[in-house]
């Protein structure tokens, strides 16, 4: 998946969903919208683990302290 903000990938993915939610939509094309929205879907998950995982840190005790 190319660079692209988190942000961006929100709306692509919102755009996917509008094209699965058409009547208009074949069968073959709703499949590769299914593809492209699970990519989109992926690259969001990572995003989100990566921020989580800058902002917390352990501290001495074990415990989740913020960034």
């Amino acid at each position: 998946m190319k660079k692209q903000s988190l942000e961006s990938a929100f709306e692509q993915l919102e755009a996917v969903i509008a094209r699965l939610e058409s009547e208009e939509i074949s069968l073959e094309e709703a499949f590769k919208a299914y593809g492209e929205g699970m990519e989109l879907l992926q690259f969001c998950n990572a995003s989100i683990d990566t921020v989580e995982k800058k902002v917390l840190k352990l501290n001495e005790n074990g415990g989740l302290d913020e960034f």
